[in-house]
């Protein structure tokens, strides 16, 4: 069979490896452990470690991410355990966690262009900045990540049957 020929295979048929879970579960404790970090310095250690301005407005600000950042942790640490138990529910939590960075990443975004936070400051911009960044990737790469290897997602890991471009599974052997 020439290479022209052969048909590739894709996530979704060929299952979700132990290393490559591994790898996504350690991602989305990092991300779930730096968000919880990040607050308990904010509210209980020094907040000027972080903040990127110095005006009330700018506090008030910061002060509304709390619950979406905690929804945000709660997908995460949801979808930890659903993915070592594999889970179809799975899919879910991934989906909304990655949604809910890409909001929350836009939210800052926003308010840091319109008031040049970027733009002027110390260190604390460029924490934000990084954070920004950070936040943009790594959402966007686990609902990449997600999507594309759905159907072992909602399978339990499994390897799937290949599939025709509209869903339908393809006869293995020749028909009947």
């Amino acid at each position: 069979m020439s290479q022209a020929t052969e048909s590739r295979v894709t996530p979704a048929e060929a299952g979700i490896g132990n290393r490559e879970r591994l790898v996504v579960i350690a991602i989305l404790t990092g991300a779930a452990v730096l968000i919880a970090a990040y607050w308990v310095i904010w509210f209980a250690v020094d907040r000027s470690i972080l903040a990127s301005d110095t005006r009330d407005a700018y506090y008030e600000f910061e002060n509304a991410f709390p619950l979406a950042d905690g929804w945000l942790v709660l997908c995460l640490v949801v979808a930890i355990l659903q993915l070592s138990r594999r889970r179809a529910t799975v899919l879910l939590w991934l989906l909304a966690g990655g949604g809910a960075g890409i909001y929350l990443a836009g939210m800052d975004v926003l308010y840091d262009i319109e008031h040049r936070i970027w733009f002027h400051g110390g260190g604390g911009r460029l924490i934000e900045l990084g954070i920004n960044l950070v936040t943009f990737a790594l959402s966007a790469g686990l609902l990449a990540w997600s999507w594309r290897r759905r159907g072992a997602l909602l399978a339990g890991g499994q390897p799937q049957a290949p599939r025709t471009a509209r869903g339908v599974p393809l006869a293995k052997g020749p028909r009947q």
